[in-house]
């Protein structure tokens, strides 16, 4: 995979991320890249194949933030539509109240206008014959009045919730529309970026494409020594932790207990780590399936994609993109990492992989690759952002 290292700002690291060992590989892998991908600038004004790889790998990585971008107003899209079908179905059943307050309004107008009830004057009890008469007519002239009143108020109640609802659909549906605007952007991102990346490597010829499958196998060969230092640190950090163990279960009082509490390893956690086992087996049995931007399964993936479904299968519900997802748990160093962590990448975190142990993870690259176990250091110790527990 081509380079998408960036530079990064001193601070903005998450505590406890890189280890002194890590840091020290990372620049050496640096030197040793630097050495074997530069290349000096051709006569004919073509950029060199250091320019090249590096452009490519920007590209990949500019097109998988805006498949991130995309994810996001695509959720929001359908999450809007939903409200706006809600709306409109809701603003369908006042009206049809309205109408029906409507015409009720409108059979007391006219049974008043049929009888002659209305504000009584002299005349009123003038026609009439007897005095029990006065009584009958002013006896249906309150209760019309009475049941007008009501319908009228309840014309007017249904009037201003229609027309409260019918605002709030107005505004949703003009942000379905934003929604909608933002992901047609996202998509026509992201296809541009894939198809400024491919033109380039078209450009290339098969002697240039070989240096570059080079300098990536020797770059993979780094990633794969970094891997293999991570897990010779966590091995030790678990032996300590299972010789303080035994120190502080010799130093007991017979009950299980001493007067010095001994930190509990991170993988001691039964629970979780059922939950994690389910969510990489998951991930294990899609190695092999296309990364395919904006993919959630079952056929193909996009890496957000990927950890949200593992994560599914194991009865915990992930957010869809990688910006949620970050926050979805706890963050930890890289070097207490265990087996079901999420291994989030870059400054701007669009990137995500399901750590395996050992420091491998599973993960779906980008386009044109398929789901596959890889070290966390593909792309360089720095690539690293942080590590997230999410269950």
């Amino acid at each position: 995979m081509a380079s998408h290292r960036k530079s990064r700002t001193p601070g903005t690291r998450v505590a406890g991320i890189r280890t002194p060992a890590l840091a020290t590989a990372a620049l050496t892998s640096v030197a040793l890249l630097s050495q074997t991908a530069t290349a000096a600038p051709t006569d004919d004004g073509k950029p060199s194949l250091e320019e090249v790889e590096k452009k490519v790998g920007d590209l990949y990585r500019q097109a998988e933030s805006a498949t991130e971008k995309y994810n996001a107003a695509k959720e929001q899209t359908a999450k809007q539509r939903k409200r706006v079908d809600t709306l409109l179905d809701d603003v369908a059943q006042r009206t049809q109240k309205l109408n029906d307050a409507r015409e009720e309004l409108g059979s007391y107008a006219a049974a008043q206008y049929r009888t002659g009830a209305g504000v009584p004057d002299t005349a009123t009890f003038l026609l009439a014959d007897t005095p029990q008469d006065v009584f009958d007519q002013r006896q249906v002239m309150d209760r019309m009045t009475g049941r007008q009143k009501e319908a009228v108020d309840d014309y007017v109640t249904q009037q201003s919730e229609t027309m409260k609802k019918r605002q709030e659909a107005t505004e949703s549906l003009r942000t379905l529309t934003e929604s909608q605007d933002d992901l047609k952007t996202a998509k026509a991102t992201v296809q541009k970026k894939l198809t400024d990346a491919r033109e380039l490597m078209a450009q290339l010829t098969a002697e240039e494409k070989a240096r570059l499958a080079a300098i990536e196998k020797k770059k993979q060969e780094e990633a794969a020594r970094q891997a293999a230092e991570l897990a010779r640190q966590q091995a030790e950090q678990q032996q300590a932790r299972e010789e303080a163990a035994r120190q502080d279960a010799g130093g007991s009082d017979g009950t299980g207990s001493s007067g010095t509490a001994t930190s509990p390893s991170p993988s001691t956690d039964s629970s979780y780590g059922t939950k994690a086992e389910k969510a990489i087996a998951f991930a294990r049995a899609q190695i092999g399936k296309p990364y395919v931007w904006g993919a959630t399964g079952p056929g193909s993936y996009d890496c957000s994609g990927l950890t949200q479904a593992a994560w599914k299968a194991a009865g915990v519900a992930l957010p869809r993109t990688t910006y949620d997802q970050v926050n979805a748990g706890t963050t930890v160093p890289v070097s207490q990492a265990q087996p079901g962590d999420l291994v989030f990448f870059y400054d701007d975190v669009t990137h995500v992989g399901i750590y395996i142990g050992n420091g491998m993870m599973i993960h779906a690259p980008k386009p044109g690759t398929y789901v596959r176990e890889e070290s966390i250091f593909y792309d360089g110790e720095s690539s690293v952002h942080s590590v997230v527990r999410p269950a």
